[in-house]
This record gives C-alpha cells, structure tokens and sequence, in this order.
C-alpha cells in the first residue's frame, strides 16, 4: 500500500476572506488600485495631450472637460493615486531594503503614507 499525500480541498493561495485585516494589508491592496488607476488613466491622458496639441476645436473640447466636474475629479482621483502610489513605494523600497521590517515598522510606515496621502488629497481638493 502506498503512502499517499492528501489532496488540498481549500485553496492554495488564500483568499482575502482568510485574512484578518490591518492596515499592512490595506496598503497593499490600496498600492495595487492606485497603480491600476494610473494606468488605467493613460488613454484619458494620451487624449488630453492630443487635444492640447491639436485643433483649436479640440483644445476647447478638453478645456471644457478639463473644468467639468467630471475632469475635475478625474484629475484629482489622478493626482491622490500619484501621490500615495509613490509614497506607499517609497515605503515598500525600504521595506525590501531591510528598514521598518519588524510589525511595528511596517504598521508605522503605513499609516505615515496614509496621512501623507489624506493631506496631499485635501491640498488638491483645494486647489482644484
């Protein structure tokens, strides 16, 4: 008779669901979604440099959608990305190096890159 290994009946990779949540995590998953947005934004980008450059007609049409609400939002669901995109990188960079790599660390760090990004989100809701 032979020895046999069981077979796993759940997953091998854990789903989200397993986890207990804390804030590491968050900014895990938070660096993932900003980095999909910024490049989800490329095309709308690559748009508004060809309306910038193009006919006059078209540099309206982006000016108009540029002070839109919409264009509005974009632009700053854009910059927040940017900014806490970079910022959570930073982070990771110096996780990956060997500094903050104990719990207390990365917890700290988390919470700096996310009170960076609040604060740099309220200056550019006010500029904007």
């Amino acid at each position: 008779m032979q020895n046999r290994l069981k077979e796993p009946t759940g997953p091998l990779s854990p789903r989200l669901s397993v986890y207990r949540w804390h804030v590491g995590m968050l900014a895990s998953i938070a660096h993932r979604v900003s980095g999909l947005a910024l490049i989800l934004f490329v095309p709308i980008y690559l748009w508004l440099l060809r309306g910038m450059t193009g006919s006059e007609e078209n540099f309206e049409a982006v000016l108009n959608w540029l002070h839109s609400d919409l264009g509005k939002v974009s632009i700053w669901l854009l910059g927040v990305s940017l900014v806490y995109h970079f910022c959570n990188g930073i982070r990771f960079l110096c996780i990956d190096s060997g500094w903050g790599e104990s719990r207390d660390g990365m917890r700290n760090s988390a919470k700096v890159v996310i009170v960076l990004t609040v604060i740099a989100a309220m200056l550019m809701a006010v500029m904007l």
